[in-house]
């Protein structure tokens, strides 16, 4: 690899992001490519101990504002200790979620502002986006149905339907706004076929950098 590339798996709840992007680093894995896996909120030690706070359904009385800066303060610890050393080590990084959710959970869905939300970030993690997004799309409804056949729901899960409209509505602007950066793929098909075509996505982008 020339360089290290950083790709992100976006979705909303139930669009299969963490079982396809788990598959497609095994794919990398299987053929010599030199890869983390990692997720968010999480992927290091002080993060994964912020996910437990944010995500636990214990704390119903969390602000919209203290959930948008966990997940920044998240997010900035992650980069620093895992992604960016990752990078400069010219790996390719396959990360389960990253800022895109921050704008559409808690800048659109939680009212707090698309723009409000992207300068927290930008001053987490300053102009370290990744190089593309693949995002999972699903019909919220659908989404929902699998969350709760799979149980132990977390805090944002267990939101309303609504809730979870409105998260669709956000990543549709986020899509938008991103659009050079978003791969879009139908999630509702059976597994094997979105888990190809993200595949498929996947190596595209990276023989545009071999």
């Amino acid at each position: 690899m020339k360089k290290g590339l950083f790709i992100t798996f976006e979705g909303p709840d139930g669009s299969g992001k963490t079982t396809v992007s788990k598959a497609i680093y095994e794919k990398l894995v299987s053929l010599g490519y030199d890869c983390i896996y990692t997720r968010e909120p999480g992927g290091i030690e002080i993060a994964e101990e912020i996910r437990d706070i944010i995500l636990n359904p214990k704390n119903t009385a969390m602000d919209y504002r203290t959930e948008a800066l966990l997940y920044a303060a998240s997010r900035a610890q992650h980069l620093a200790e895992k992604i960016l050393p990752a990078l400069k080590e010219k790996k390719i990084i396959i990360c389960d979620r990253f800022v895109d959710s921050s704008l559409a959970y808690q800048g659109y869905a939680r009212g707090l502002g698309i723009e409000e939300v992207y300068q927290i970030n930008r001053f987490a993690i300053g102009q370290h986006f990744p190089d593309k997004t693949i995002f999972l799309d699903i019909h919220e409804g659908l989404g929902l149905n699998r969350v709760n056949h799979r149980g132990n729901k977390d805090r944002l899960d267990a939101e309303s339907l609504n809730f979870h409209q409105l998260v669709k509505e956000g990543y549709r602007i986020v899509c938008d706004k991103y659009k050079d950066r978003m791969i879009c793929i139908d999630a509702s098909l059976e597994l094997e076929q979105v888990i190809q075509q993200a595949f498929e996505a996947v190596m595209g982008i990276i023989h545009e950098v071999e």
